[in-house]
């Protein structure tokens, strides 16, 4: 499948600079990003959740009477 990414100047430039100092395309530097963010996303996820109860404790307490 076929897909237009559109990229800040500067974000093209850090794609660019990435891909170079990788000896890779700026294709391939960005795909493999894209694989990796959507791999951990569950686990990012369940941390995000685990912040929350340990930090919001008392808080989520209180509003579970």
């Amino acid at each position: 499948m076929a897909m237009n990414l559109r990229l800040t100047d500067s974000e093209s430039e850090a794609l660019r600079a990435k891909a170079e100092q990788e000896g890779r395309s700026m294709q391939e530097v960005a795909r493999t990003a894209i694989a990796q963010y959507v791999s951990d996303r569950p686990q990012r996820l369940l941390s995000a959740i685990q912040r929350v109860r340990t930090e919001d404790r008392e808080l989520l307490e209180r509003l579970s009477k």
